[in-house]
C-alpha cells in the first residue's frame, strides 16, 4: 500500500478540519475508504497534532465538493505539491465568487477554478 501524501499545515488554526474518522462518517465510508480518496488524490490532508484530518470545507451534504478532485489533478499536473495546493485553495481572491478558490468550487463555479488553475501551468 502506498503511502499516504500530506501537506504541510499552512491553514490557519481557525480553519474547521475533521479527523479520517470523522471524514468518513461524512461520507458515508470507512477510515480506509478516506485514505484511498487521499492517495488518489481526490482529497488533501494535513497532520494537526499528530492526525491527519482533512479541511472541512474539501466536504458537503452531497459528499467531496464537486470538481475537488479534478482541481487537484489540473494542479499536480502544473507541478504544484500537496501543500502548494492547499495554499492555493485558501488563498483570498477577490475577484473569485466566494474569495477563494475552494469557496468558489463550493458554490458550482468550478469552472473558473479549474480555468485558473490551468493558467497558472504556462
Amino acid at each position: 500500500m502506498s503511502a499516504i501524501p500530506v501537506a504541510d499545515d499552512v491553514l490557519g488554526p481557525d480553519v474547521p478540519v475533521l479527523s479520517l474518522a470523522e471524514t468518513g462518517k461524512s461520507l458515508g465510508v470507512s477510515a480506509n475508504k478516506v485514505r484511498q480518496l487521499l492517495r488518489e488524490g481526490q482529497l488533501i490532508a494535513v497532520r494537526r497534532d499528530g492526525d491527519l484530518v482533512v479541511p472541512a470545507a474539501f466536504l458537503t451534504r452531497d459528499g467531496v465538493v464537486k470538481g475537488l478532485g479534478g482541481t487537484i489533478t489540473v494542479l499536480e499536473d502544473a507541478g504544484f505539491g500537496r501543500t502548494e495546493m492547499l495554499r492555493w485553495l485558501f488563498e483570498q481572491d477577490e475577484s473569485l465568487p466566494g474569495a477563494t478558490p475552494i469557496q468558489a468550487l463550493r458554490t458550482s463555479h468550478g469552472s473558473e477554478v479549474k480555468r485558473r488553475a490551468q493558467a497558472m501551468a504556462f
